[in-house]
């Protein structure tokens, strides 16, 4: 694949070219995250955000109408066939009583997934950018293998809470191993539903495990019935787009409901690596091989 440098921030460069200090690599080890500002321009944000819209423009809503929300994890097919495939979910509230869409579609959608990454030019493109193969080398994937994306949009006035979770709970490896990277591609603010994360809480171990059970459907088996610390524990995270936040796969991470007039559109990005096992009833599956970065040389 040809890659575009010309749009590369100076973060973003220096991250590909000698990788994280170990300065980062001591605060991702401590808190579970890492905050790295700067590191798509605002020309590359805006390309995802208009092949984002694009996708919604020659979307049909008509065809499908699956809705994405935390407070309901028993899926349709249309979702649990969307490991390798472009598909668009709504918003809980997008819906009036009487099923029809309260506003234009564009602003109806909760999200696409889960394979943008790998099926459109531009965001594949984007998630093959040279700093996040060092990224994810440094941060131990021997092998790193990009499983899902999900382009967020974090609707105005409608855009749903985002419960407390591991990205491990979802994406499940033994050992784990998944990884996230998350992209600002506008300002994310306490007001319109900003990341919220446990510091540290990565090392409480995995809490639930989401499956496919054999007769069909998706359940939670509990790994560990102790509680998470309390939500006052939750350190916001308010961003400034163009920033990426490196998530561990077992950090406890939330976002509120977003009910100002401010989308909050991020896009999102999760590694795991080859090396681990991936069970065939995790949810996410796939017809073809999970592809994996271009190959990076390491300093």
């Amino acid at each position: 694949m040809t890659t575009n440098h010309s749009t590369y921030t100076a973060v973003s460069q220096a991250l590909a070219e000698q990788g994280l200090s170990l300065a980062q690599l001591d605060a991702y080890q401590e808190n579970g995250f890492l905050v790295i500002e700067d590191f798509a321009s605002a020309q590359q944000c805006s390309a995802l955000m208009q092949r984002a819209d694009d996708i919604l423009t020659a979307f049909d809503p008509q065809e499908h109408r699956s809705v994405f929300s935390t407070d309901n994890q028993d899926r349709d097919a249309y979702f649990l066939e969307s490991g390798d495939q472009i598909r668009c979910f709504f918003e809980a509230d997008a819906f009036d009583e009487q099923g029809q869409l309260r506003q234009a579609k564009q602003h109806s959608i909760n999200k696409i997934g889960h394979a943008l990454h790998e099926l459109d030019p531009v965001f594949a493109q984007f998630s093959q950018h040279p700093a996040l193969a060092r990224l994810a080398q440094d941060l131990g994937l021997q092998n790193p293998r990009l499983l899902q994306s999900m382009y967020i949009f974090k609707q105005p006035k409608i855009g749903g809470e985002v419960g407390l979770h591991q990205d491990a709970t979802f994406l499940y490896t033994t050992p784990i191993t998944v990884t996230g990277f998350w992209f600002a591609l506008e300002d994310a603010t306490v007001e319109n539903g900003c990341l919220q994360a446990l510091a540290g809480g990565h090392q409480l171990g995995l809490k639930q495990r989401y499956f496919r059970r054999p007769q069909g459907g998706t359940d939670f088996e509990t790994l560990d019935p102790s509680p998470f610390p309390q939500a006052a524990a939750l350190e916001c995270l308010p961003v400034k787009a163009g920033t990426l936040v490196v998530l561990h796969g077992l950090l406890p991470h939330f976002s509120a409901a977003n009910r100002s007039s401010r989308s909050r559109q991020a896009y999102a990005l999760h590694c795991i690596d080859a090396a681990a096992d991936y069970p065939s009833d995790n949810w996410l599956q796939r017809t073809h091989p999970i592809p994996g970065f271009v190959p990076v040389p390491l300093n």
